[in-house]
């Protein structure tokens, strides 16, 4: 008997991590990737000697990739070097209060004692609280949302008490802490979801309390080996990759895919096909109106976005040995800032920034005495119609600026020998993202689980959907799942 044909759409994590367990399970799988390079947003490129992640930079929840990779009877650690990062990130605050958090309970405490005095103690009862939360919602977290049904099973029903969906962030990490910088240093990882903390729903409290339960990892080389460990394995299993194949549409014949056509012409027919781009960039690009009714162009439109990024990356003839691997600088008001990002959707002329100084733990990415420098700024999405082309340069030398003052990187602007600029325009023209919103769909509790785009897709049958516009969400760990729940649920139907 013939092997069941699979096409994978794009070569992102949440495909890649589908496609290894396709592959391993039997199934004759392609990945159809536009661009000639292995990740997606989490490729790598250089710029002359150096070398940067797009995208993603943290590597949390390891244990996820782990497991996904003991399923193919492999193992991560034997196709990546993985170093923990402590402290975990240097923390600036607006009164030039400098916080390093620490997953070492000792360390945590006595950090948080130096900097908010009286407060080591509602640090242990959030360790102790969100544990128990976490042991609660990760496991509904692991499996799909189909049917309504499925959010009145025995597993889910045990975590409603745990969710905090009524509450923000900001307010249940009101529970532990009175110091709003302290309050701050746990929630601002509302952004990796590209939220405003005191809009996120209280069930990602989840977030910080994976960083300060597991750590927070690097990978040498840059996170974009994560990707390329992924392909490695599914070629070993039979997988093929084809490059500069760049999907016009989704074929459709009757209520059920049936392959893909490609931008030059070309035709591919299939048993499944599996949509690992943008969710309502494929939905508005890949599928014709009519067959997704749930997803019109209007309905999409309709929809809550995240917020995207101003990415600015630069190789630098020095090596600022006395900065961490990670920093965050916040606003001078950060919530104001926030609320220019998410709510009003304008520029916010006080920046928050995050800035990554991979040199200092990975020699491999720029040459002895030189560094590669990531700074990221969020800001607001697509929807405020922002002439980026306007702002790029002007954005530009204000963080300059802000490098060599609020981030401690004197004079960094005497030492840039290349760099790369990506605004949010760039992130929808270049990289095929909806609005630039790079963190997907919102993560409103209106958008999640069930009301989140299915992994088996809802609209038409042998069609599955990975990456952060499903079910899980936004993030790498959660992308890997979405990639192991949607061959699940496609395993399941091939044997039908």
């Amino acid at each position: 008997m013939s092997k069941k044909k699979v096409f994978v759409i794009g070569a992102g994590p949440g495909g890649l991590s589908c496609a290894m367990l396709l592959a391993y399970r039997g199934f004759d799988v392609t990945i159809l990737e536009k661009t000639d390079a292995i990740g997606g947003r989490n490729a790598a490129f250089n710029l002359g000697d150096y070398t940067f992640d797009t995208g993603p930079t943290f590597f949390l929840m390891k244990d996820v990739l782990e497991r996904i990779f003991e399923s193919t009877d492999r193992n991560l650690h034997d196709y990546v070097t993985l170093t923990e990062i402590d402290p975990m990130y240097r923390l600036v605050f607006n009164n030039d209060k400098v916080f390093y958090p620490s997953t070492d309970e000792q360390k945590m405490k006595a950090e948080i004692e130096r900097v908010f005095p009286g407060s080591s103690a509602g640090y242990d009862k959030y360790m102790q609280k969100e544990k128990v939360k976490y042991d609660r919602l990760i496991p509904c977290l692991e499996v799909p949302y189909c049917s309504f049904t499925d959010l009145f099973k025995k597993r889910f029903i045990k975590a409603i008490p745990y969710l905090d969906a009524h509450l923000s962030l900001f307010d249940v990490l009101g529970r532990y802490f009175k110091y709003e910088e302290l309050k701050l240093a746990f929630t601002f990882q509302a952004k990796y979801i590209g939220m405003s903390p005191w809009k996120a729903p209280g069930t990602f409290s989840l977030i910080s309390y994976i960083e300060h339960g597991d750590g927070i990892y690097h990978v040498e080389g840059g996170l974009n080996q994560l990707s390329h460990a992924m392909a490695k394995v599914f070629e070993e299993f039979g997988g093929k990759i084809q490059f500069s194949s760049n999907v016009k549409e989704v074929i459709i014949e009757g209520d059920k895919a049936k392959g893909v056509k490609l931008q030059d012409g070309r035709t591919y027919s299939s048993d499944y096909v599996v949509i690992n781009s943008d969710f309502a960039y494929s939905m508005t690009n890949l599928i014709a109106e009519e067959k997704r009714k749930k997803y019109t162009d209007a309905k999409l439109a309709a929809k809550e976005y995240s917020c995207s990024t101003y990415m600015l990356y630069l190789g630098v003839n020095k090596v600022y040995d006395d900065i961490p691997h990670h920093s965050i600088i916040f606003a001078d008001d950060y919530r104001a800032n926030v609320k220019d990002i998410t709510e009003d959707f304008v520029p916010s002329d006080d920046t928050s920034f995050y800035i990554q100084n991979a040199s200092i733990t990975d020699k491999t990415l720029a040459p002895e005495g030189k560094s590669a420098i990531y700074v990221l700024v969020p800001t607001t999405n697509n929807k405020s119609n922002l002439n980026w082309e306007a702002e790029k340069d002007k954005t530009r030398d204000r963080l300059i600026k802000l490098l060599e003052t609020k981030g401690g990187f004197t004079d960094i602007s005497k030492h840039i020998e290349e760099e790369r600029i990506i605004t949010p325009q760039e992130w929808e023209d270049d990289y095929n993202v909806y609005l630039g919103a790079v963190f997907n769909l919102g993560h409103q509790i209106s958008q999640m689980l069930f009301l989140r785009p299915h992994n088996r897709f809802e609209c038409f049958k042998n069609c599955y959907l990975v990456g952060g516009g499903t079910h899980p969400g936004s993030g790498l760990p959660t992308i890997y799942e979405s990639g192991r729940i949607s061959a699940d649920l496609l395993t399941e139907d091939a044997k039908q």
